[in-house]
């Protein structure tokens, strides 16, 4: 696909916002390896190699009997039994001495039988977000060479945590911002362009939607319909999207009278056309300086609802119920410093990558 000069305009300008491009370099890595969270940090294996057959845990279910085991149960592959079950091919009794007989079963021969040996390839972290550990001590427990970033308190893995914490934060981030910002931006532009009545009875409209308790409305929808990641996406749209109209409003009411807009009605082009391929694109620079706003305003608002109770399930990775743990857990300050690098490292990636964004649609602004 050809860019055009316009756009190659703008690439080009934000290219040479070094600070902008790096950030977007650092963050794309980042959100890459946590879209792949379930390769890095997963208490089920990658790969097993069984008897000759290939096999996908992370993908599919098996049984305990698929590896010579006795329940139909989905195989824990962290137990000692599974793995030896695995290695030796299911044909010896792993139930009396199963690491010994994983360490005789290295070369491939158990009292002097040769065996077809088995294979299991492990996630680098062996651990999901919400795997229990059995831990020396209380939890949550220190760094150390198994838990980088330590335990919390119900002795699960704080890494695997982050990681799938901040691809859920992330997701949730894009879906809001990218659904509010549509809203607002065809909200605001029809108030401005239209005016008149239009305007007025939309500033009623919104006068009264922004003085909704939003905290209240989220605490008596989750009691009646149960916390959920998509009711909570779909309300924080619902709150968010104003947050830009009266920016697009103000930009179309000033362009509205422009020369070009009346020649445009005059030569009967239509409203819609106007409105999104002509007078939009003169209002993109005051729309993207408000997104970075919008984007950590999310972020925020995310955790905060996990600090207080109110966010994603208790199963789900998140980051504001990790910062719940730091204040619950003073004694451990590992989860606090996560937390903290956790969201800085975040917020400082998206607004700076925003702010060249902004800079590369401003026509005024050219980088040496």
């Amino acid at each position: 696909m050809t860019l055009s000069p316009l756009a190659k305009r703008r690439w080009r300008n934000f290219r040479r916002n070094g600070r902008a491009y790096w950030s977007l370099i650092i963050f794309g890595v980042l959100f890459g390896l946590s879209l792949c969270a379930e390769f890095l940090a997963n208490d089920k294996p990658i790969y097993v190699q069984y008897r000759g057959e290939s096999y996908f845990p992370i993908y599919n279910f098996y049984p305990e009997t698929q590896f010579g085991g006795d329940l139909r149960t989905e195989a824990v592959y962290r137990d000692i039994e599974i793995e030896c079950l695995i290695v030796t091919g299911g044909l010896l009794d792993c139930w009396d001495d199963p690491e010994g007989i994983i360490a005789d079963a290295e070369d491939g021969v158990v009292a002097g039988e040769e065996i077809e040996k088995g294979r299991v390839i492990w996630p680098l972290i062996p651990y999901s977000y919400q795997t229990v550990n059995d831990i020396d001590g209380a939890a949550p427990s220190a760094p150390d060479a198994e838990h980088w970033l330590g335990t919390d308190d119900t002795a699960r893995d704080v890494l695997a945590r982050v990681i799938y914490g901040f691809r859920l934060s992330i997701v949730f981030t894009l879906i809001v911002t990218v659904s509010a910002t549509i809203i607002g931006v065809i909200a605001g532009a029809i108030q401005g362009y239209f005016g008149g009545w239009t305007d007025l009875l939309f500033q009623r409209v919104l006068e009264i939607w922004t003085s909704t308790p939003q905290l209240y409305i989220i605490i008596i929808l989750f009691a009646i319909l149960g916390r959920s990641f998509w009711l909570l996406v779909g309300l924080t749209i619902l709150f968010g999207w104003p947050a830009l109209v009266g920016v697009v409003r103000a930009e179309f009411l000033r362009a509205r009278n422009f020369e070009y807009v009346r020649a445009a009605r005059a030569l009967g082009v239509g409203n819609a056309t106007i409105m999104f391929r002509h007078m939009l694109p003169n209002a993109m620079v005051a729309t993207l300086t408000m997104l970075p706003f919008i984007i950590t305003g999310t972020i925020a608002s995310l955790a905060s609802l996990d600090y207080l109770g109110f966010g994603l399930p208790s199963s789900a990775p998140s980051l504001g119920e990790m910062t719940l743990q730091a204040k619950q857990n003073l004694q451990a300050p590992w989860l606090a410093f996560t937390a903290f690098f956790t969201f800085a490292t975040m917020l400082s990636l998206l607004v700076f990558i925003f702010e060249g964004v902004r800079d590369a649609f401003d026509p005024r602004k050219t980088f040496q």
